[in-house]
């Protein structure tokens, strides 16, 4: 039986919209913990994604002296300025394997979730792949064990 990213994407997401701020999306991003958040709309729409790599200056350097140096942190530009706005989703009905091939392929660490109605309903990340990997790991040491 395939496994779908339905059971094993995060479902509770972290919004951004178009208008906010680089400032205050960069330390919502980092209070929370995450590196990727969905721009939406206020139909929770996907208009793009946002992710910490697109907040960083491509000009840093090692020894910056602080984080303003090594990231976009001007209140002058919002997430409309720097989001990805051609974004490759994976669905709730996709399989574990498909969604892996895409972030494989794409070097990517995660993928909004869509439904059948292209709502934003999860993100898929690499950490939720282990999640998938370690049961299949365990379902394998559990069949052998059977044998």
């Amino acid at each position: 039986m395939p496994l779908k990213v339905s059971n094993f994407m995060t479902a509770k997401v972290l919004t951004a919209q178009p208008d906010d701020g680089i400032r205050q999306t960069f330390f919502r991003m980092r209070e929370s913990e995450v590196r990727h958040m969905p721009v939406v709309d206020e139909d929770r729409k996907l208009l793009g994604i946002i992710s910490d790599r697109d907040l960083r200056r491509p000009e840093w350097v090692d020894e910056a002296p602080d984080l303003a140096h090594i990231y976009h942190l001007d209140d002058n530009l919002s997430v409309s300025d720097l989001m990805t706005r051609n974004v490759m989703v994976a669905h709730t009905y996709d399989t574990i394997a498909k969604a892996t091939r895409i972030l494989l392929e794409h070097r990517f660490g995660a993928l909004p979730v869509l439904n059948k109605e292209q709502e934003l309903v999860g993100m898929l990340s690499s950490h939720d792949l282990l999640k998938a990997l370690d049961l299949l790991l365990s379902e394998q040491k559990a069949e052998r064990k059977g044998h």
